[in-house]
């Protein structure tokens, strides 16, 4: 096992479709785990054909939403509906460590794929499901995506402002952060295993994932009933200092929140006078003064642009990150030198990897491009076959 892929050796079938649980996978598989994605034969997955804007791409069954967590894997297809298909992925099975899945409860159990009977059949098997709602409940058997889930958590509710109404994020953050999620299930529950020789079932909610990321205001809100209100970009500090503010040219956003960032501000803006205004100088009198700090805040950034503000605030040790495009940030060095876009040398498709690295690596990035549909069926029974 190398330090930086603690899962080599381990093996993952991949019973997904759409983002959540490919990106599960994917993450386990950027360490070191075998990925077997089974498919179905006619179609696939169903991202491989929407999402994204490269239209041929999709057509083609290669939509930028698959390829973002496709490379590292192999494809095969299988008609689980059918005694063959159903006895090869029982195969399958039984030659891995996981298998993650992210189907309705009802549409398993037709299966015969329940936790249950593959607990029974094959209890070596760390089984991860990841559901929209988590097993039990009214809901369990409800089929949900990301947008749904933000609206049904509260996050939407909470995100914009009182013209806007409830806005969804700009991307697809459930989704992701219950990829996460899961992903540190499984790493736990293979802890586990090590100790114990058996595997478990893991079910992951993503309503749960919502509500965990939102954990600071839900329990704000059940200590005083107060509801989360929508506050465009101020910040859930709610410091007087911290929000985003209009410069000459562009936005920054601040984070002024400790006594030493405010006297770091003042000393970057060279309004050392507010240390000593009796208006601003004590925590309690700026929330107080909270919209005059704000209007003369806007006026000294107001003198120059945000890209010069970020250098000269982040210098004197203020949070402070001017708003960037997607393109901006992808461009800057800090991206750039950590390594996180991996660029395929045989493909020539870029994707993310990796926000960590472990014991030293310069980045964790898929051995291969995503395969197209099916494209490994035959090596993967191979394998099988040959019982590695």
């Amino acid at each position: 096992m190398a330090a930086t892929n603690p899962f080599t050796g381990l093996v993952v079938i991949d019973f997904t479709h759409v983002l959540a649980g490919p990106a599960c996978s994917h993450y386990l598989g950027l360490l070191g785990a075998k990925v077997i994605k089974v498919e179905s034969p006619q179609k696939g997955d169903a991202i491989r054909h929407r999402g994204g804007t490269d239209s041929e791409a999709a057509a083609s069954g290669m939509s930028t939403s698959y390829l973002t967590q496709g490379g590292g894997k192999s494809s095969i297809t299988l008609d689980l509906e059918t005694e063959a298909g159903a006895a090869t992925f029982h195969r399958l099975l039984a030659a891995a460590d996981i298998l993650v899945e992210n189907h309705i409860p009802q549409t398993m159990k037709r299966l015969g794929l329940d936790e249950a009977s593959l607990a029974a059949r094959h209890p070596h098997l760390v089984h991860c499901a990841m559901t929209g709602y988590g097993r039990g409940g009214p809901q369990e058997n409800t089929p949900a995506y990301d947008v749904n889930i933000q609206a049904a958590c509260g996050l939407m509710e909470a995100t914009g402002t009182t013209e806007s109404g409830p806005i969804r994020a700009g991307a697809p953050v459930l989704d992701y952060a219950t990829a996460l999620a899961a992903s540190f299930a499984i790493s736990a529950a293979l802890y586990e295993r090590a100790a114990s020789g058996r595997g478990s079932f893991i079910d992951v909610s993503m309503l749960e994932t919502g509500l965990s990321l939102m954990s600071s205001t839900v329990t704000d809100y059940l200590k005083t009933g107060n509801e989360p209100q929508r506050r465009g970009n101020l910040a859930n500090s709610r410091s007087p200092g911290a929000g985003s503010f209009a410069c000459s040219e562009g936005v920054v956003s601040l984070g002024v929140n400790e006594e030493s960032h405010f006297r770091n501000l003042a000393g970057a803006l060279g309004r050392e006078d507010w240390l000593t205004d009796p208006r601003f100088a004590e925590r309690a009198a700026r929330k107080a003064h909270a919209g005059e700090l704000v209007a003369e805040i806007e006026a000294e950034l107001a003198r120059r642009p945000a890209t010069e503000w970020e250098a000269v605030l982040q210098q004197a040790g203020v949070p402070a990150a001017r708003i960037r495009t997607l393109r901006e940030c992808l461009a800057s060095d800090q991206v750039r030198q950590r390594r996180f876009i991996h660029t395929d040398p045989a493909s020539g498709v870029a994707t993310p990897t990796l926000p960590f690295r472990i014991a030293g690596a310069a980045s964790h990035a898929p051995g291969k491009p995503a395969p197209r549909l099916g494209e490994d069926t035959a090596e993967i029974m191979a394998w099988l076959e040959g019982g590695s």
